[in-house]
């Protein structure tokens, strides 16, 4: 996984990539919620920063299981905490966590994969599960 700087906008905008693809799949509903809220721009990035950052993510994953001679990519734990770890300020942290939130919510489901990113960053940043989960979406259901 290459390194970003200190709460840089990649290191930022990565951490919106892993909720992007936590559940297995990148939906255009939830790109679209990224894009209504200039989520690029909220980062400090160019919209093309942004999608080059998410790429390089899924690059490094897919290169990362082809090391491990895997069919599939794997994010665990420590990966995620290395992730997290890159961003300190609670200011950004909270912009992460606003858009992290609406991708989650934009489908109208949380999915597994998508709960443990929004988890992980309540255990390892110490947010309030209200703050994790509030949303303008009316129904938030559990899927695997």
């Amino acid at each position: 996984m290459r390194p970003y700087p200190q709460n840089s906008p990649q290191a930022a905008a990565r951490i919106v990539a892993l909720t992007l693809v936590s559940d297995g799949q990148l939906k255009t509903v939830e790109l679209q919620a990224l894009e209504g809220l200039q989520a690029h721009e909220l980062l400090g990035l160019s919209r093309d920063g942004l999608r080059s950052v998410m790429n390089a993510f899924c690059a490094d994953l897919i290169d990362d299981a082809s090391m491990r001679g895997a069919a599939d990519c794997q994010i665990d734990a420590d990966l995620i905490a290395v992730l997290f770890d890159e961003v300190d300020q609670p200011a950004l942290r909270a912009t992460v966590l606003r858009l992290c939130k609406a991708v989650v919510h934009a489908d109208q489901r949380v999915h597994e994969g998508e709960a443990i990113v929004l988890l992980s960053a309540m255990d390892h940043w110490g947010a309030e599960p209200e703050a994790l989960m509030a949303t303008g979406a009316t129904e938030s259901r559990w899927t695997t």
